[in-house]
């Protein structure tokens, strides 16, 4: 072989070590380039597990159609609400029956409220006379829009024109007291009885009014007086007055 063919072959076998020892070198260095890239991905992506995510400047603003609670999520966005143990809104009734006996309870209070002044009208009936006596009913009618009831005995007093009582309080009747439950436009009634004057021979007065006051009332109602001649004094003058019952006396 000659001296430049042997060289020459030298420099080849040279070449192909020296290319066989670079290619460990080259596959570690892009093992190492890949590996800091995988890194860098990492560090800078938020869906990658166990990454952390970047923070950016600005406002955060929420998405569209974001109502402040999560999909599918029982929580209110209200945050003055608090919710019971079971997920049910605080006062919130737990069922129809619930709200049922709640409305029943406020209807039932209603019905047994008192009738005031203000609700009643008052009125005489027509005298139904009877044995040397004379007997009126004092008719209170429920002039509101809602059920009350009336219990006991009215007050009861003849008055002149300018106001004045005429003779003492009616004395009352010993009867069983009820209560009475007046649903609008219904009427309850207390009899006024007392003896015919001109029987009695009683010193008498002829009232321009009746005041009546209802059951358990401060306020009264006054009623014309049409019925002639009253007793004040003497023999058989007393006036006695029953308790309220249903109905108007007729």
């Amino acid at each position: 072989m000659s001296t430049f063919r042997r060289a020459t072959a030298d420099t080849d076998r040279t070449g192909a070590v020296a290319a066989r020892r670079a290619a460990p070198a080259a596959r570690r260095a892009a093992l190492l380039a890949g590996v800091a890239l995988l890194s860098v991905l990492t560090g800078c992506g938020g869906d990658t597990p166990g990454g952390s995510p970047t923070s950016l400047s600005g406002t955060a603003e929420p998405a569209s159609g974001d109502t402040g609670r999560e999909t599918g999520s029982s929580a209110s966005s209200d945050p003055t609400a608090s919710d019971a143990p079971d997920g049910t809104p605080a006062g919130t009734p737990t069922d129809a029956a619930s709200a049922s006996a709640t409305a029943s309870s406020g209807n039932a209070s209603t019905a047994n409220a008192r009738c005031h002044t203000s609700e009643l009208r008052a009125a005489v009936g027509r005298n139904n006379p009877g044995a040397g006596q004379e007997n009126f009913p004092i008719v209170l009618t429920n002039r509101s829009g809602h059920t009350c009831t009336v219990r006991g005995y009215p007050g009861a007093a003849f008055v002149d024109a300018s106001g004045k009582q005429l003779g003492p309080d009616p004395t009352r009747s010993k009867d069983s007291v009820t209560t009475v439950k007046l649903a609008p436009g219904q009427s309850a009634w207390a009899g006024l009885s007392f003896s015919n004057p001109q029987i009695s021979g009683a010193h008498t007065a002829t009232p321009a009014s009746l005041v009546v006051t209802p059951p358990d009332e401060k306020d009264s109602l006054t009623v014309k007086w049409t019925q002639g001649e009253v007793p004040l004094s003497g023999n058989s003058s007393s006036v006695r007055l029953t308790a309220v019952r249903v109905g108007d006396g007729t």
